[in-house]
């Protein structure tokens, strides 16, 4: 299926402003026009093509590393046979989803967002983007909006994390970063060894054991890994009984709830959670491999459980076409990879699964009068809105639970600000920084591209509503509670001197 049609020029203004086209700006769209139809909207997408993450990873095996129901949105049923699915799959999925509702008539692609300044005098943001390319570089223009949202995901799609492994100019092979995959690159009968053991190694080492002569995951610290099935059992019984609809949120609520429930049972009860993990994996490959390449120092969602679908990473490793190796790195050397143990692991190719770069604002410069906004200075209210900013919002996924759960949610926030704002004629709202918030990082994970980027992310506080919960249920009960009039500082529209093309605001 090809890529979505989009328009060709940019609004001059517009009441509601999405950033990025994939999971997160999709859900937006979809809520803003539904919930707020009296509301302009428009989603402005750097890729040439909608999809973000799935639009962009390309590696071979490339696939969600949680369940499809609840990774997929709760207005558009997901129908396919897979609950691990294939990023193709979701690819298509996301686009059929746009067709459907017509949001692909508000999506601009090519179009990069560079800097974004709001103005108090007229309660209005000014939006750089780049379109297009060529000798004289890429053409600038601005849009104006009542509401910025960015649904930028938090990851850096331009650069990966890049360990600066020594001695790589030496190597005789090619070198593979999963972000930015080579079409056309064939590994049949290669040497193959990736470094790492993330959701992207897991996924993409059995991918490419089935045509690899060898194929080597070289890791320096285990990940815990559970299998799950590609097919959920459950999801095939309540299909036969359920028409399309009914049946996708009992099976999203039900993969919701086990989903959620491990994590916590994770955190509580770590040492049971270590021996029922590793007995699972022991069952197949054996309990010394589990030992040595297994079985991590920290506990169980300490960093991510990692999923390998049908057990296929086990499965690849028990009939040996994969072996594992946990080892530090010394130096690469043109014949391949020397550890510091003097062993050298011969490869033709080497694919550096050595994780993402995490990036709170997609490379946007956001500031307030001129002033630059510094995330890592604000808090994040409700997980959606920072401190003193206003009429901006940002969307960040869960953790320890499928992205669409949260940002869903986080969309149905902001409709629900956009319609305070209106009944209460306001042309801007923020929510204020508060006295005596102990301010927390807004992941706790010990993952080392967590560790490396969360500092420029913004905080979150030790209590409502500042804290960025990690339970769905609780969340939605929490937000359902919230007083918007009593913790949003209101800017009246009267106040607001109104900009020369003004017919309406966001407001």
């Amino acid at each position: 299926m090809p890529p979505s049609p989009h328009p060709s020029s940019l609004p001059g203004h517009v009441d509601v402003l999405i950033v990025g086209a994939g999971i997160s700006g999709i859900d937006a769209a979809y809520r803003v026009q539904s919930r707020c139809p009296d509301r302009s909207y428009a989603v402005l997408e750097a890729r040439a093509s909608l999809g973000g993450t799935w639009d962009l990873f390309r590696y071979p095996g490339v696939r969600a590393d949680s369940d499809i129901y609840t990774l997929s949105f709760p207005f558009q049923p997901w129908t396919g046979e897979n609950s691990m699915a294939d990023g193709d799959e979701i690819l298509d999925y996301l686009r059929r989803t746009v067709d459907r509702f017509g949001i692909d008539r508000r999506i601009h692609c090519s179009t990069k967002v560079v800097a974004a300044n709001w103005s108090a005098a007229t309660a209005r943001w000014t939006v750089t983007a780049e379109q297009g390319g060529g000798e004289d570089g890429p053409r600038r223009s601005t849009v104006t909006c009542s509401f910025l949202y960015l649904c930028t995901g938090y990851y850096d799609y331009e650069r990966g994390h890049d360990p600066q492994f020594p001695g790589v100019e030496s190597f005789a092979g090619t070198v593979v970063n999963p972000q930015f995959w080579p079409d056309g690159l064939d590994h049949a009968g290669k040497r193959v060894v990736v470094i790492g053991s993330g959701a992207t190694a897991i996924t993409v080492v059995p991918a490419m054991a089935r045509d690899a002569a060898s194929m080597t995951m070289l890791q320096r610290t285990p990940t815990w890994v559970s299998a799950l099935p590609r097919r959920d059992r459950f999801a095939a019984r309540v299909r036969r009984r359920l028409p399309a609809g009914p049946a996708h949120r009992v099976v999203r609520a039900r993969n919701a709830a086990y989903s959620n429930g491990f994590y916590h049972y994770c955190r509580r009860f770590p040492d049971r959670a270590r021996t029922l993990l590793t007995r699972a994996a022991a069952r197949r490959i054996g309990e010394e491999a589990v030992r040595e390449h297994f079985t991590p120092p920290y506990a169980p969602w300490d960093q991510r459980v990692c999923i390998t679908a049908d057990a296929d990473l086990f499965k690849a490793i028990e009939r040996e076409e994969v072996d594992v190796v946990t080892a530090h790195i010394d130096r690469f050397v043109p014949e391949g990879i020397r550890l510091r143990s003097g062993r050298v692991l011969p490869a033709d190719i080497v694919v550096t699964a050595t994780g993402l770069r995490m990036l709170a604002f997609g490379h946007i410069a956001v500031s307030v009068d001129g002033e630059p906004v510094d995330p890592a200075r604000h808090l994040l209210w409700r997980g959606t809105m920072l401190s003193d900013v206003p009429n901006f919002a940002l969307c960040f996924g869960y953790v320890n639970l499928s992205w669409t759960m949260r940002a869903d949610l986080t969309a149905r926030l902001v409709c629900r600000v956009l319609k305070h704002m209106r009944r209460a004629d306001l042309a801007a709202v923020t929510p204020p920084a508060e006295p005596g918030v102990r301010e927390q990082p807004m992941i706790e994970l010990a993952s080392g591209y967590v560790r490396r980027g969360v500092r420029s992310f913004p905080r979150q506080g030790h209590r409502t509503p500042w804290r960025m919960r990690q339970t769905y249920l609780l969340d939605v009960a929490d937000i359902a509670r919230a007083s918007l009039r009593r913790e949003l500082r209101g800017v009246p529209r009267a106040s607001v001197r109104p900009a020369a093309d003004d017919i309406r605001t966001g407001g």
